[in-house]
């Protein structure tokens, strides 16, 4: 017997729509059917452009479920456009995701309890748990040696549950490594660390939106801050 399909999480309704080529009549045409799970699977992988892990905890997935899905999801687009076939997406086991139901986690880069203005040279990550209206505090990640954007970093705070980073500085190519695991960064952040979370979780503290300065890829060199 086989098992059950659980329901995939969507972070938003999609609307049922129909597409199909100019000029043709679409009871004329086959009809390819794009599951709503399916569609939120190439939104995450292909405009989003999340790693297939980030996208398959977004979806409430395993990694390899999303494989399979984004796997079937691209073979019928490219059916559908290729072979002039009409496109309808609709349907599928799915729920639409709510406000509250991922958990809140936030990380710092911090030395000494202060705000590490270089993300790639931290000591460690401060981690903070948001439970209700409360930020707990965790105990804090070591840094691996040489965090930046090209080591590991990002993966190991995903894999950590990691949803949110607040940072000092920190260039466009660290900016999106996180990001494509799913991990949203707010720059701008200075002096003690706890205090940068709190400010963040109480909506004081946005992204500044600058990058490492003097250290940008104009520059010739992709800072890993």
């Amino acid at each position: 017997m086989p098992r059950p399909i659980n329901e995939r999480r969507l972070g938003a309704a999609i609307q049922p729509r129909v597409m199909k080529p100019a000029g043709v009549p679409a009871r004329e045409l086959e009809e390819v059917l794009l599951g709503f799970d399916e569609a939120e699977a190439l939104r995450l992988a292909d405009l989003e452009g999340l790693y297939q892990e980030a996208a398959a905890r977004s979806m409430g997935v395993s990694r390899q479920t999303f494989g399979r899905i984004i796997e079937t999801a691209r073979h019928k687009i490219a059916d559908a456009l290729l072979n002039g076939k009409a496109l309808r997406i609709d349907g599928g086991e799915i729920t639409i995701g709510k406000q509250g139901d991922s958990i809140m986690k936030i990380a710092v880069p911090s030395r000494n309890g202060l705000v590490d203005e270089h993300f790639g040279h931290c000591k460690e990550f401060l981690i903070f748990k948001v439970e209700g209206d409360k930020l707990m505090a965790e105990p804090p990640m070591p840094s691996t040696e040489g965090c930046g954007c090209k080591s590991g970093i990002a993966a190991d705070l995903a894999h950590a549950g990691i949803s949110h980073l607040v940072a000092g500085n920190m260039g466009e190519g660290a900016v999106r490594v996180l990001t494509s695991h799913g991990i949203k960064v707010i720059r701008g952040a200075s002096g003690n660390a706890a205090e940068a979370a709190k400010a963040f979780f109480n909506g004081t503290l946005a992204d500044s939106g600058v990058g490492c300065a003097g250290h940008g890829e104009e520059a010739g060199h992709e800072c890993n801050h």
